[in-house]
This record gives structure tokens, sequence and C-alpha cells, in this order.
């Protein structure tokens, strides 16, 4: 038997998964690991946790497999969270923690580049939306709020390159994950000339581009004595986890959108070539140099839903806890009880800034239209429901980027919820289909491995994998809440924005 093994680096949890020479699921491993935000804005991992979670993820299918004689490990392929920085000296002695996607510290400097037009100028080369997340701003904050360790910075990596150099020694990028850092320009497949003008940063201190199909072998012996595998295991670099949701459920032809919620969420969909938005609100992310990912992600997804359950549900986590049962699907039931509506409450969902569609790191959530007839119950819904509507607005302007949408492909966390499906197919009018392989990503950087290693010749053969579907239709009883509330979520939204700033200086001027 040849196993595989695809690899999930998550922004709390590393998975990996074993599949069977079939694509099959044999076991998979999930290590988790916490998120620091010792200050505001701040979102940092530490590296010596990750690095751990992986090598016992990885220990612990491989002992799962209980290989026999004959039996091996063909490859180790990864899928990766966008958009981490880490700064490391000429010793490669580590200046930082993993600064991740969702810090926010670099607001100032974004906004900067969104007034002189620098911005804009780098957007339309590399597909990367002007904001806090990029490696691009993070870059400038450094400079400018840390300059020691911007002076003292050799190198610098992403999470995912990271393990690898660590594993390997190898200094490179998979031109994917290089897609999503702001420096990279999407027409001529290197590091862009302006971006590291901008920074100051040099290509001597970025790794080297390589398609996702690039692999290393030759691993630290300690290291592959630990997990169980020969040296020589070839670990495939893979992609961005973006991208290869979209494989994963086989959202790879024109107008089949791929709708992603996990701890945050994107609505994506795959072009044959790089496609920017005039106005600058969606990605355009490599899966590889002939398959491009454009979309919007959000920051705001099921760790919002967490937020609903660890201060306005407790009781029910206990109790769930108690019963050992899961207190999400509690929650869900309990917001089912609630019409298509919440009978006009609003939750605008942005407790960690925004991302797509409005691009603002200085938004923040809030309730609209609360009166004394609410409950925690609609406030539970209408919480899901902004979530949803937050993710529509972004598919208004995917739309006027890439064309209309003809059906959608669901992955993540909700996509176990009938309730939140039906909510999607129910907001977006269009049918939602949820594959039966809920690890998606996982199976998507198998498939980027097998290709490396010659056994496929194209990325479509995931069709023949990705299993058996659920599709929900959207319900009629619900579009007319649906249609009248939208139009009110955008523009509140809207209305909201001219004060965010405003709000979020009070917050970090007042916060402890």
């Amino acid at each position: 038997m040849e196993y595989m093994i695809g690899v999930d680096l998550g922004t709390t949890s590393t998975k990996a998964v074993l599949f069977d020479d079939k694509n099959q699921v044999v076991t998979s491993a999930n290590k988790g690991y916490p998120l620091y935000r010792d200050v505001p804005d701040m979102a940092e991992e530490d590296l010596n946790e990750i690095f751990d979670a992986l090598i016992e993820a990885l220990t612990d299918v491989v002992r799962a497999a209980d290989l026999k004689d004959g039996d091996k490990i063909a490859a180790v392929s990864f899928s990766s969270a966008m958009h981490s920085l880490i700064a490391f000296d000429k010793n490669w002695k580590p200046l930082t923690r993993v600064i991740t996607w969702a810090d926010t510290r670099a607001v100032k400097y974004t906004e900067e580049l969104k007034s002189n037009g620098l911005g804009a100028q780098i957007y339309k080369k590399t597909g990367t939306p002007i904001h806090p997340m990029a490696p691009l701003s993070k870059l400038l904050w450094l400079k400018e709020e840390h300059h020691d360790v911007y002076e003292n910075a050799a190198h610098y990596l992403g999470i995912k390159e990271y393990l690898f150099h660590r594993l390997f020694g190898s200094n490179k990028m998979d031109i994917s994950i290089a897609s999503g850092t702001g420096l990279f320009n999407i027409f001529n497949l290197d590091w862009d000339e302006q971006a590291l003008t901008v920074t100051g940063v040099t290509k001597s201190q970025l790794p080297k581009p390589v398609e996702p199909y690039e692999y290393e072998t030759n691993m630290v012996a300690e290291y592959a004595a630990v997990i169980g595998i020969p040296a020589d295991t070839p670990f495939v670099y893979g992609a961005g986890d973006g991208p290869l949701s979209n494989l994963g459920v086989n959202a790879v032809k024109p107008g089949v959108a791929a709708i992603t919620i996990g701890t945050s969420g994107a609505i994506r969909v795959v072009a044959d070539e790089p496609v920017i938005d005039p106005k600058g609100r969606t990605f355009t992310y490599a899966l590889d140099k002939d398959h491009w990912v454009v979309g919007g992600p959000v920051n705001n997804g099921g760790d919002v839903f967490r937020w609903a359950r660890d201060n306005m549900f407790d009781a029910e986590k206990s109790t769930a806890a108690l019963l050992g049962e899961d207190a999400y699907d509690l929650m869900t039931e309990i917001a089912s009880r609630i019409p298509a509506g919440s009978e006009g409450l609003i939750f605008h969902p942005y407790l960690g800034g925004e991302r797509a569609p409005i691009w603002d790191a200085n938004a923040r959530g809030s309730f609209f239209g609360l009166n004394h007839a609410h409950t925690r119950a609609h406030m539970l819904r209408s919480v899901l429901e902004g979530i949803t509507f937050n993710v529509y607005m972004v598919s208004l302007a995917l739309e006027e980027v890439v064309g209309g949408l003809k059906s959608i492909q669901a992955t993540g966390g909700f996509a176990r919820s009938p309730l939140w499906r039906q909510m999607f197919a129910d907001i977006f009018e269009q049918p939602v289909t949820v594959p039966e392989a809920f690890e998606s990503g996982s199976l998507a950087a198998v498939i980027v491995a097998q290709k490396a290693l010659g056994k496929i010749d194209d990325l479509y053969e995931i069709e023949k994998y990705v299993g058996a579907s659920n599709t929900y239709q959207p319900d009629p009883e619900n579009f007319e809440a649906y249609r009248e509330l939208a139009p009110i979520f955008i523009r509140l939204s809207r209305q909201l924005q001219t004060e965010y700033e405003n709000i979020a200086n009070y917050q970090r001027k007042h916060s402890k």
C-alpha cells in the first residue's frame, strides 16, 4: 500500500490526514495551538508550538497507518494558511513570532499606502488587496515600529516555509503562498520591484519562488526518526489553503464558486489567468501558474459563532459538555426556532476588523434593530445571518469581476450545519452543494503531490475522489425576508464605516 499525507496548516491547529492509494481517508490527527493576542490588534503564533504540532500530527498518523513490509508513505503535501510573516537574522534565529493574517497592527501604514496611490499601483501587479493582513503592510509596520527587528532581519518567511526550512534547510516559497504576500508580481511570477522598493526589502531577503509541485527530500534525520518515515520521503510544497479549498471541492470550472467558512471564510472562483478588480475588492491568488483563484476573504466566520457561544450561551456550552454533545449543534437548534430575518434584527460580524468586502481593519461588530421582542435566540440567528450576508456582499463584488455564479460548493466547519447550509442557499438564492468529504484541503494537497510525482496528469483528476454530495435548494418562503434585509445590511455597513475608525481608536485608547 502506498499512502499519502495531506497536511492542513491552519490558524489555530494543524491537521494531518492519511489517504490510501484510492484517495480514501484512513485516519487523521489534529493538534491545536493558541493564537496570541497580548495587545490590541495582535494575532501571533509561536513557532515551536506549530512545529511541534506538525511533528506530533505526522507521527500520530504514521503510527496509525501501521506500515507493513512493502507499505510506504509516498509523499507528504501541504495546504497552508496564507499571509503570515516571520523575520530571521543572518543565522536564521527568529526575531519575531508568526505574525498571522489576522494581525492588524499595520493598519496605519495600510491607510497611508491607500491614500498615496502606491497601494493601487501595487495591487494591480500583485493581486493582493491592500490590507494589514498582507506581509507588504506588515513589513512597513516592522520598519517604522520595530526598527531593530527590521534592521537585523536577513530573511523573511511564512509559517510553511519556516517548517520546510527547519525540516530540510530550504529557503523556498510556492507561488500560491507568494501571491498572497502583496510582494509578488502575478504576471511575471517574481518578486515585484515596486513592492520591494516601498518596503525596502531585497530579493535576497525573500525565499525563492517555486511551483506548488516542488518537493524536498533528505529531511533532518532526527525528525524523520521521530515521525517514523524515511528521510528521503518527498515533502511537496503544495499551495495556499484558499486555492486548495476550491480544488478540494471540485470548484474549478467557470461559474462554480467555493465558499469556505472556518475560523475565517472566503468565496472564490477559478480563472485561467489573473483577474484584477478595478475597485481593488477581490484577490487573485495562484493555485498554480495555469489556475488562478479570484475571490474575497472575510475575517469573521466561525470565530464569531464561537464568540457567541462563549459570551451568550455559556450555560448551553456547559450542558453540552456534561452530555458529551456538541454545543454548536445545540445552538443551531436554538437558532432554527427563529424565522428567517430574525424578525428585523441585523448583525454586522466585524469583531476582528474586516477584509472583503469593505477592507477596513477598523471595522467593528454591531447589532442593529434590537427591540423588546428580541431574545438571545434572535441574536444567535442574526449572528449566523450576518456572517452569511457579509459573504453575500463579497459575491456581488466577485460577480462584477468574473461574471455570474452558477452554483456553490461549500466546505469548512459551517458545512456541517444543515441550518447554515440552508441559510446560504436562501440568501444567495442558489443551490448549495456540500461534498461528502470534509477533508477537502488535505485531499487537494494530496492531488497536488500526485501530480508532482507524475502519478496523474492534471488536477481535474480530483473529480473522481470528491465523493457524493448533498445539495440544498433555496426555500422560496425565506426569499422575501432576505431580499428585504440584504439591502439594509449593505447600506448600513457603508454608513457605519464613517465611524469605524473613531470607535476603533477609542477602543485602542481605553483597552486594558
